[in-house]
């Protein structure tokens, strides 16, 4: 494992470890208490893998994203991979229960929350693990080396804008994006199921924004359906 040394071009500071292990860990809760007529077993195989991947990952970075391996980029891909992929089964066999009608409707509601927050949290993970090389990527590479962005934020185009504005740039301040970033881009598209924040720039953050857009639209509209059903 190697601290990986920081371009004399780049001042941004190393991401912080936490943001993201709260975001993690809150979504294997949510989904550790859901319902076990949905999902069943199953729930604890996912979010034993979650923190099996995950310590690790902490070892390594405790504190800043400054190191990086083969291994370890590997696994913190994987870890979000397992998030999203397993909220997209829940999401399945909530779509199954919830048209079936024929179990608890509240406690199906509660569920389809969960599983909705925990699909923001997902995709956030696996956006900013992505965009530009994931993390430690972002902050120490030069940017004229940095892989290709799948996501274009306002910052990057803010350069020639009023003194004010211009200020947070990435060109003026080595801005970049962190997880709070790719949390509000996820969270944005999951509640207008398009992109209202950071543009997608590639074809795979198009297919992935497109996938998670579809999951919250399908959520929402057998959510409002099913609570019609229930008052009526």
């Amino acid at each position: 494992m190697q601290v990986v040394t920081r371009h004399p071009s780049r001042t941004a500071p190393p991401e912080h470890r936490w943001p993201a292990v709260g975001g993690l860990v809150a979504a294997l809760g949510l989904y550790a208490f859901l319902p076990n007529e949905l999902v069943g077993s199953l729930r604890f195989v996912v979010v034993g893998a979650g923190i099996a991947l995950l310590i690790p990952l902490i070892v390594v970075n405790p504190y800043r994203l400054t190191r990086q391996s083969r291994w370890s980029r590997t696994l913190s891909v994987l870890l979000a991979l397992v998030l999203v992929l397993a909220n997209q089964v829940a999401l399945v066999l909530l779509v199954f229960k919830l048209v079936s009608g024929r179990h608890d409707a509240p406690g199906l509601l509660l569920a389809a929350l969960q599983v909705w927050v925990a699909n923001v949290i997902g995709f956030a993970l696996l956006y900013w693990e992505m965009d530009r090389g994931g993390p430690v990527t972002r902050t120490t590479w030069a940017r004229s080396e940095l892989p290709p962005a799948d996501f274009r934020f306002s910052q990057d185009e803010d350069h020639d804008a009023i003194a004010e504005v211009a200020a947070g740039s990435s060109a003026a301040q080595d801005w970049t994006p962190r997880f709070v970033d790719y949390s509000y881009t996820s969270l944005s598209n999951s509640m207008a199921f398009s992109a209202s924040d950071s543009m997608p720039l590639s074809q795979r953050a198009k297919l992935l924004m497109g996938l998670q857009a579809f999951g919250g639209f399908v959520i929402l509209a057998l959510v409002i359906a099913r609570s019609v059903g229930i008052l009526d």
